[in-house]
């Protein structure tokens, strides 16, 4: 294995927004390879909550966990959860959060996890140990449902056509592989030469809606809310249009002053909770992109806590539920 300490994705640009400092109290609330954690612990007296769903990943940790001499706390657990870790960890209040959102490099090589169609494995696709498989839901979910997951998970404006396969080849083969799945949608969709494989959107939908990434995202977004004391950052990399939207019109409600009109009635106005501190996003460098080519998707988007009082969360979301479509409902 390579000695190389891991560099995440605009790593360099995520900590110098999250500006650690001596002494102060920071979340990494996805591990991953611990980019971002080693980077926090050079500065002196930094104390760390680290947090990932995956085992791999908190098993990979134990080095570093050791030779922090007991600045860093690794904990397994969803990043939405961040403030009940926090809770349990005896920390009530936090300096900056940084999260880096979506699937790693690491979980897309391994062939067992299922999560890429590059290399043929189980069609599991879960970051963590429990829950519905990606097999799980192709199996059960209706192809109404299968349509919706595959439309606004992934941005396929084939998913009907898909779903549609999908529930017509099941009764006769279940999918249970990832190379199956995309000759599946491979003979559905048609790619034109130079364009990104036609499986590569329904493999997308598929894995957001097993991790409950979006919904994941906007709690975590929420928990950091609460969990910041003013002047704390928070630092969120992403890596599609869904997580990056959610991020951005997070930033701009918890960010928005004034608004009122003087032909309408007065309206009590919430007070800002952060001050954004990217007013775009931050993308890589050529260099950057040419070393990662995934790097090219990712955006960073980083706020202020203020100290107003965090506002009230609307869980309302507009993609299928993973326990409702999972028990048929």
């Amino acid at each position: 294995m390579s000695s190389v300490p891991h560099i995440p994705v605009l790593g360099r640009e995520a900590v110098a927004h999250l500006a650690p400092r001596e002494g102060g109290v920071y979340v990494d609330a996805t591990f991953g390879a611990g980019g971002y954690s080693r980077a926090i612990l050079e500065v002196p007296g930094t104390r760390l909550i680290a947090i990932d769903r995956d085992r791999t990943a908190i098993a990979g940790g134990a080095g570093l966990v050791e030779r922090s001499a007991g600045r860093l706390m690794l904990v397994e657990g969803r990043f939405s959860d961040l403030a009940e870790v926090c809770a349990e960890q005896g920390v009530e209040a936090i300096d900056g959060v940084v999260m880096d959102v979506g699937v790693s490099s690491m979980q897309l090589d391994q062939a067992g996890r299922g999560f890429s169609f590059r290399l043929d494995g189980p069609l599991d696709m879960r970051m963590g140990q429990t829950g519905p498989t990606a097999a799980d839901v192709v199996a059960r979910a209706s192809e109404g449902d299968l349509a919706d997951i595959i439309y606004l998970l992934g941005e396929e404006r084939h998913s009907r056509r898909i779903a549609r396969a999908i529930v017509a080849d099941r009764q006769e083969t279940p999918f249970t592989t990832t190379r199956a799945l995309a000759d599946l949608v491979g003979r559905v969709v048609r790619a034109k030469p130079g364009e990104i494989h036609p499986a590569t959107r329904t493999f997308q939908a598929l894995r957001i809606f097993v991790n409950e990434e979006l919904d994941e995202l906007q709690a975590a977004l929420a928990a950091a809310e609460r969990m910041l004391k003013p002047g704390g950052r928070l630092v969120v990399v992403s890596f599609h249009s869904l997580e990056d939207r959610i991020v951005k019109n997070f930033l701009a409600e918890r960010s928005r002053t004034g608004g009122g009109s003087r032909h309408l009635p007065e309206v009590a106005q919430v007070t800002p909770s952060f001050r954004v501190l990217t007013r775009r996003p931050v993308v890589a460098g050529e260099d950057e992109v040419a070393h990662n080519p995934r790097a090219r998707s990712a955006k960073l988007r980083a706020a202020e806590r203020t100290a107003a009082p965090a506002h009230e969360t609307d869980e309302a979301s507009p993609w299928p539920k993973l326990s409702d479509v999972m028990r048929g409902g």
